[in-house]
């Protein structure tokens, strides 16, 4: 069963929340600090979520608030877009190179001595289930979870 079928059978309301979350790793060196650089380059994190967050209509949000698109629009970062350009490609450029000046995708690393680690790259996101079933966004690899009286229901997606 879809996720969107699994999130229509529990009847929710229109304002309800999707939340969203994503997130990869990989090997890095940490004694040189490029970790979080290597992790941009070698994760698909940063277009993923560009992908999601370009998707007409959606208005995917962080879990601390605020629309995606309109706090970049807001902070200059969508400016040089050319309008019939591919907008996730750019939208995950423009992230990779201000990465440090968005808030949007978070780093973690795990030193294993002075030299390796690991380092993920996680996003976590919130949709309004209406705008999510208007636009059915692609969200294979994602994890869906959703509060209900019962709890919280989480899908793999």
């Amino acid at each position: 069963m879809s996720i969107v079928n699994k999130l229509k059978n529990l009847n929710l309301d229109a304002n309800a929340m999707i939340g969203l979350s994503y997130s990869s790793g990989t090997d890095v060196f940490v004694h040189n600090e490029t970790e979080v650089e290597t992790a941009l380059a070698e994760t698909d994190v940063v277009y993923t979520f560009s992908e999601l967050v370009a998707t007409p209509g959606l208005r995917a949000a962080t879990r601390f608030g605020g629309d995606v698109i309109q706090s970049m629009r807001d902070d200059g970062f969508l400016e040089d877009y050319e309008r019939n350009g591919d907008f996730p490609s750019f939208l995950a450029e423009t992230i990779t190179d201000n990465f440090y000046d968005q808030g949007f995708i978070e780093y973690s690393t795990e030193k294993y001595d002075h030299k390796r680690g690991f380092c993920t790259l996680s996003v976590d996101l919130e949709i309004p289930f209406e705008n999510f079933m208007k636009t059915q966004p692609f969200v294979s690899g994602w994890t869906v979870s959703v509060d209900t009286p019962n709890g919280t229901l989480t899908f793999d997606s």
